[in-house]
């Protein structure tokens, strides 16, 4: 009897700092099949998105990431671009799931097109609808941390 072909979800992202909106999109994405791939951005494509990084580097990020029960596997994004096309031609999965804030028509074209050109299927709002964001938890630990500092120089 031949064996089952095993489904392979993959998502990905910059996820720092991790949060519960991560958390649930990688838990509703493991249910869509048989093996997780986060395909994680680089600290130089967090870089080029945000201006910085939260973790010191991209292999704590990967290593938190690992534990996490619903994650099979961690790749680092080995494109230049902050788009996953060249992740996505490295991990060649079933599907890709697309967290709650990621909608139809707002994805990059190339990412689109190496979906189509692979038959990878897109799956959107896994993990329901925005709950958290890293910019907003970056943006309030900035805002507590000058609160802090005018606080302990009076």
């Amino acid at each position: 009897m031949p064996r089952k072909k095993k489904i392979v979800v993959a998502t990905g992202g910059g996820f720092d700092p991790l949060h519960e909106g991560h958390i649930r999109l990688f838990k509703e994405a493991k249910q869509l099949g048989d093996v997780l791939v986060v395909m994680l951005n680089s600290d130089a494509q967090v870089k080029k998105k945000k201006g910085s990084t939260f973790y010191p580097s991209q292999d704590e990020r990967k290593e938190i990431i690992e534990s996490i029960r619903y994650v099979d596997k961690v790749i680092i994004d080995p494109g230049k671009d902050t788009t996953c096309e060249e992740a996505l031609k490295l991990v060649k999965p079933d599907i890709l799931a697309k967290g709650g804030d990621r909608v139809p028509g707002a994805m990059p074209e190339i990412e689109l097109e190496v979906c189509e050109e692979l038959g990878i299927m897109i799956v959107y709002n896994v993990g329901g609808a925005k709950v958290q964001s890293s910019s907003w938890l970056l943006k309030r630990l900035a805002s507590s941390s000058s609160v802090l500092r005018e606080r302990v120089s009076v």
